[in-house]
């Protein structure tokens, strides 16, 4: 194999699982440079298997948490899910994350993005795969943007503001107003926006939407609005099978939208439509918020129900699972590993495991 040229070896090793190619830099120095170029990067993230990130804190003293990879055996008839406690990434041994509570807010091309909630201004990028964490603010030829929306008040008002920070600039940016009220602590990124639920009755559409291109807000299109007089409503949004995805969790209903071509509204398509008492073995959906996280290739669901169980739903048997990988209190997020290198950013401050 050491007489192959770089573009063949870079392809064999790139179809190879996560965890072999980890192995494969302790071979000898010229695997471990070409798995560090971002040649390799690139292409292993072009056919990078779909996965999950769980964020699990159950201790009270354990604030920042503990990243667990969750690897989807993702077949028509069969599904399964794998977790190696060893691809687990405890945040809690980081200095710079002493005394912090952690949340995972998104997640692009393997890069985490983390927000700590006991101090609104601090922000960290991480890979998990590469165990490196980037501190913004103190370029690869792609940018990175990190959208960020609060609330300030004045006198007579409350004012909501948005700032960028483009990844390896040094700073965060001033954009405009933002005009409503957004829902929820992180936005869903897809197709080049990052989404948001819209609060309020003074909105004609229910979702809004930044174009990270642009770096412009804008309304954008949603389902058909859904209420249930005295009911509780909760929104999930999720990216299922290339398809922009919202469900609406009431008390006594549960519904899931698809929408077909995004940013058309008349796309927007009501798969599921669950109400209480129907189907008995679903009803447990109507009684604590869900969310959505992967559509696996047998139709199979996967969500986390109220930070306390990893479910995998499959509507058309009308059957939920429970998975009991973790205990109590956790998030999860669909996740792609890469070997994207955070020194690859010019700054002076990445922490490395």
């Amino acid at each position: 194999m050491e007489d192959l040229p770089v573009p063949v070896m870079s392809d064999i090793l790139s179809r190879l699982p996560v965890k072999t190619i980890i192995q494969c830099k302790c071979v000898c120095k010229k695997w471990l440079d070409l798995v560090s170029d971002s040649y390799f990067a690139n292409l292993h993230l072009s056919r990078s298997p779909a996965s999950l990130m769980i964020h699990h804190s159950s201790e009270i003293n354990e604030r920042a948490g503990i990243l667990k990879w969750v690897e989807l055996e993702n077949k028509v008839n069969h599904h399964n899910l794998q977790h190696d406690p060893a691809m687990s990434l405890d945040l809690n041994l980081a200095p710079i994350f002493q005394d912090a509570q952690i949340l995972v807010v998104g997640s692009v091309n393997g890069l985490l993005c983390l927000w700590n909630g006991l101090n609104s201004d601090n922000y960290f990028i991480c890979n998990p795969v590469m165990e490196g964490i980037y501190d913004p603010p103190h370029t690869t030829t792609r940018e990175y943007k990190v959208i960020r929306i609060f609330q300030g008040t004045t006198s007579t008002s409350r004012i909501r503001e948005a700032e960028v920070y483009t990844l390896g600039m040094g700073k965060w940016r001033s954009l405009s107003h933002v005009p409503y009220t957004i829902g929820g602590f992180f936005g869903l990124f897809f197709n080049g926006h990052v989404h948001w639920s819209v609060f309020g009755k003074d909105s004609p559409e229910k979702l809004f939407a930044f174009d990270l291109d642009n770096e412009t807000f804008k309304l954008f299109p949603s389902p058909p609005v859904e209420t249930i007089q005295g009911s509780h409503h909760f929104l999930s949004l999720a990216v299922l099978k290339g398809c922009l995805c919202q469900s609406d969790t009431f008390e006594s209903q549960f519904t899931l939208w698809v929408m077909r071509e995004y940013g058309i509204k008349e796309s927007w398509h009501r798969e599921v439509m669950i109400k209480e008492g129907v189907s008995p073995a679903l009803d447990w959906l109507m009684w604590e918020p869900v969310c959505l996280i992967e559509r696996l290739n047998d139709g199979t669901i996967l969500m986390v129900y109220y930070e306390d169980k990893l479910l995998a739903c499959s509507f058309e048997k009308g059957t939920i699972a429970n998975s009991d990988f973790f205990d109590p209190c956790f998030t999860g997020i669909a996740y792609r590993p890469s070997f994207l290198k955070l020194r690859n950013f010019k700054s002076e401050r990445v922490h490395v495991f």
